[in-house]
């Protein structure tokens, strides 16, 4: 196991930990590189800096922003390295939030059309950043009530696209992501490329026009990823010219995939993102000195 980890969730958006609390559970892993991307907003930028400083672990900001492709297929394209107070990203964050509480409350009438009722407030309990609400505080209360085991269980069954709680909604443009991304002084990636349903030759085509808008990386090493993904996308990465990237995609305790801070070693055919990235990573506070 590795212990980069580029990709990972807080309260600040659909995580269950606050940001100090999940890079402290990092940092006790043995992370020695972390970077919160919490879902289109870096509200937890400030906590999770400062917390990774105190825990002696080096830190880049980071976002992952949500985008749709080709009018039907959503992606997630993570920022590294970001300024969090780039005021073209700012704008373009709260553009993609804007309109969430409005899906919310769809999804909540399209949940009580079969028999599931008060999911928009209970929702809401789960959602400490209410501009955030999203899918996975649905599932969360979802679970909570009874109504479904785990949360896997909960997208399986009624919020994947095609099911009764699913609501479609338009998030940002490829390009205007990574146009963002890039004006921000950060480096544009691909995420956990595995989990979407796609074959080879649409694979293919979205890498190519995200290197073309800008991009720069994929996700090789992910908790999405089974090995077969991760030489498969070590492949495409190399095909393409791309920088590895590893990311947990950790959310919560208990709600699968990989734990905060751990992830697999990219194969040796990659090129790690984050050695392009050393002039934006922040340092840990030096120790004082003793006896000072």
């Amino acid at each position: 196991m590795a212990t980069v980890d580029l990709h990972f969730h807080s309260t600040a958006s659909d995580g269950g930990l606050p940001p100090a609390e999940v890079i402290r559970r990092a940092a006790e892993r043995g992370a020695t590189l972390l970077a919160l991307t919490d879902h289109d907003c870096t509200a937890g930028f400030a906590e999770a800096a400062a917390t990774a400083s105190a825990c002696g672990v080096p830190f880049l900001a980071g976002v992952e922003v949500s985008v749709t492709w080709e009018e039907r297929h959503t992606v997630h394209i993570v920022g590294l390295g970001v300024d969090p107070a780039n005021p073209e990203l700012v704008a373009g964050l709260q553009s993609i939030r804007e309109g969430r509480i409005e899906r919310a409350r769809l999804m909540a009438a399209a949940l009580e059309k079969v028999g599931i009722e008060g999911a928009f407030d209970g929702a809401m309990q789960f959602a400490a950043n209410p501009e955030m609400i999203s899918r996975t505080h649905f599932a969360r209360f979802l679970v909570q009530s009874g109504v479904v085991k785990d949360v896997k269980g909960v997208f399986r069954k009624y919020l994947a696209q095609g099911k009764p709680g699913y609501v479609k909604h338009r998030w940002a443009d490829l390009h205007d992501a990574v146009a963002w991304i890039r004006g921000a002084g950060g480096m544009a990636v691909i995420a956990h490329p595995g989990r979407y349903d796609m074959g080879r030759t649409l694979i293919e085509r979205l890498v190519t026009e995200f290197r073309d808008a800008g991009g720069e990386g994929i996700e090789v090493s992910s908790g999405s990823h089974s090995l077969d993904d991760m030489l498969k996308f070590a492949l495409v990465a190399q095909k393409f010219g791309l920088y590895a990237s590893a990311g947990s995609d950790f959310h919560a305790p208990g709600e699968g995939g990989r734990d905060v801070g751990y992830t697999e070693n990219l194969p040796p055919i990659c090129r790690p993102i984050w050695e392009q990235l050393a002039a934006r990573i922040h340092q840990p506070a030096a120790a004082p000195a003793s006896g000072a």
